[in-house]
């Protein structure tokens, strides 16, 4: 029996939390670009004083890998949960009959800066 998308199309809806040291408005401006890069949709995104970047967006399941890199890119680091959920998602959609990455998917990101004192600690020193 061969796979096939469902009758009724439920959207991908994923939550993902990250981490980064780039400062907070560049992170944004980045992630914003990447994404509409990917042929993505921003919905929503912000920033809090505590550091603290928000974003809602959409893109078609087929564009999983380019969205999964461009994240890696612009310098967010996912939690260990977030790394398997959209590792998941992409080796599903890559698995699934072809009609099915033209489905869209969501993913509401929260990603936790780090003030630029303590990213300059973290970063690594170079080459020994």
């Amino acid at each position: 029996m061969t796979e096939r998308c469902p009758e009724i199309r439920v959207p991908w809806a994923m939550q993902m939390k990250g981490i980064s040291t780039v400062e907070p408005s560049r992170l944004m401006r980045s992630l914003t670009g990447a994404v509409l890069g990917c042929g993505g949709w921003v919905l929503r995104r912000g920033a809090s004083d505590s550091g603290t970047v928000t974003m809602l967006f959409e893109f078609e399941r087929q564009a999983c890998v380019d969205v999964y890199t461009l994240l890696v890119a612009a310098g967010v680091e996912l939690s260990r949960s977030g790394h398997i959920s959209f590792t998941e998602f992409c080796q599903c959609t890559r698995n699934q009959h072809p009609d099915c990455g033209a489905e869209i998917a969501s993913l509401d990101l929260e990603v936790q800066t780090c003030p630029a004192d303590i990213a300059a600690i973290l970063k690594p020193l170079g080459p020994a």
